[in-house]
């Protein structure tokens, strides 16, 4: 399917609707203790609220709930305590007055139908695509959901001991997502429901987390709106002797050189001056076309 064609969602939680042939700004809020960007975590509901409302004041178009940590190595975390979290996310999003699209960063359908059940419909931001819950598919499709689909090797547990790719990284990944797109429409999500996002920092190394990077266009060519999370994450820091906390130039950077291939969907942490990327890469996409037309 050709992302041309995938027009308008309508979703989530209040009357607003999103054209993913655009580019859109993910806010991460985090309701846990544990994720690898301090400043990220928040673990009560005026926190959350606080958090979220500052997201969508700079602009984001989506917040990202989250209520177990993905970073490497990160804690198990029960059904209920992290539904427990989820939960206070999606009433911290209840109380605000405007129009909010939500998504949930879960892997476990029972969070997706809990939710469902209470709030509406929500995103679907599934780190294991699926392979970590043999019902999350069916749990998806049932309900019509926007689901984005990652890709990632094992658990947050062992991910980074899964980092060798015979073929390259670019090459598996791609292989990868044209299997499983293809297993979750036979299961009944819809193909204009289904976003990528190639995982950064998932099951790869450094080195090929920056080759991935490279060869974005060839998850492009598959034809589905991209998700990319590189925001403060290790490939950064480590890159540049940094902290995560010292890692902000770095991250803008990145979002630069991302939208540079097309529209993408970025989840961050520093929503205000992601935007500014997005606006000016606009700008100079706009420029460049203009330019061609008067050749």
């Amino acid at each position: 399917m050709s992302s041309s064609s995938i027009d308008v969602y309508a979703m989530i939680l209040a009357p607003k609707s999103i054209d993913l042939r655009d580019s859109h700004v993910m806010a991460i809020i985090n309701l846990t203790p544990d994720s690898f960007y301090a400043k990220s975590r928040n673990e009560d509901l005026e926190s959350a609220r606080s958090a979220i409302d500052r997201a969508v004041a700079e602009g984001a178009t989506i917040v990202d709930i989250g209520g177990y940590s993905s970073r490497p190595g990160a804690a198990e975390v029960s059904v209920d305590e992290e539904w427990r979290r989820v939960r206070m996310g999606l009433e911290a999003v209840c109380s605000m007055d405007e129009g909010v699209v939500v998504s949930i960063d879960t892997f476990r359908s029972e969070i997706v139908r809990r939710a469902v059940e209470e709030f509406g419909d929500v995103i679907v931001n599934d780190i294991s695509a699926g392979e970590l819950d043999a019902d999350m598919a069916a749990t998806v499709a049932r309900l019509d959901l926007c689901y984005i689909a990652m890709h990632m090797r094992g658990t947050p547990q062992t991910m980074q001991q899964m980092t060798k790719y015979e073929g390259g990284v670019v090459g598996e990944v791609v292989g990868y997502f044209r299997r499983r797109v293809e297993e979750l429409q036979e299961a009944g999500i819809a193909p204009e429901r289904i976003i990528l996002d190639p995982g950064f920092g998932f099951a790869k190394s450094t080195e090929q987390n920056f080759e991935l990077l490279r060869g974005l266009d060839n998850i492009r060519a598959l034809g589905y709106p991209i998700l990319v999370g590189l925001s403060r994450k290790s490939m950064i820091y480590r890159s540049l002797g940094i902290s995560a906390e010292e890692s902000l130039p770095g991250s803008l950077a990145l979002a630069w050189q991302t939208l540079q291939g097309g529209n993408a969907i970025l989840r961050v942490h520093d929503v205000g001056a992601t935007q500014q990327v997005v606006r000016l890469s606009n700008i100079y996409r706009t420029s460049i076309i203009a330019d061609d037309k008067a050749l």
